[in-house]
């Protein structure tokens, strides 16, 4: 065989040993959307934890542990609130079924928030709401919080909880 009809089979055989798939980027790219690096707590936060507590205490509940990798999840979510402008649990499924294979979750829920300006706004307006003060006492073992400011200057809260 000649030199020069050996170079396109070369050049064939390289490109194929090098390429990647379409599937391998898509999961490339969904883990480390998954895997959002959660900020420091602020102030508001830590107070909407402690106040959290204290009022499951208060009703006979256990203290609930932070997980940085619940934060995580709830940055993102808030995050995405603040783009859309809208408070949601949009693809609520996705952070759950996050938590359950990477921290152990049996249960997962969420509370969201929108435009409460201190800890203790938000956490009185989830009490005042059967359906957010029965998550709030739910069976749950750990939960974080984040509260982001938009460019208007209005808080948006996502509390998740989860039951390991």
């Amino acid at each position: 065989m000649k030199r020069y009809n050996l170079f396109p089979l070369m050049a064939l055989l390289c490109l194929l040993s090098f390429s990647c798939s379409t599937e391998q980027i898509d999961e490339q790219a969904h883990d480390t959307a998954s895997e959002v690096a959660a900020p420091q707590a602020k102030q508001i936060e830590i107070e909407i934890l402690e106040l959290i507590n204290n009022y499951r205490l208060s009703e006979g509940q256990n203290a609930l542990q932070e997980m940085n990798i619940i934060k995580s999840q709830a940055y993102s979510h808030t995050d995405y609130m603040i783009a859309q402008s809208n408070v949601s649990h949009d693809n609520f499924s996705e952070r759950s079924s996050f938590l359950i294979n990477n921290a152990g979750a049996l249960n997962v829920s969420e509370n969201v928030a929108y435009g409460y300006s201190s800890a203790e706004s938000v956490v009185n307006a989830w009490i005042n709401s059967p359906g957010h003060r029965d998550v709030m006492l739910g069976n749950f073992t750990n939960f974080d919080i984040s509260a982001e400011m938009d460019n208007q200057g209005k808080w948006y809260y996502t509390n998740i909880f989860i039951k390991k």
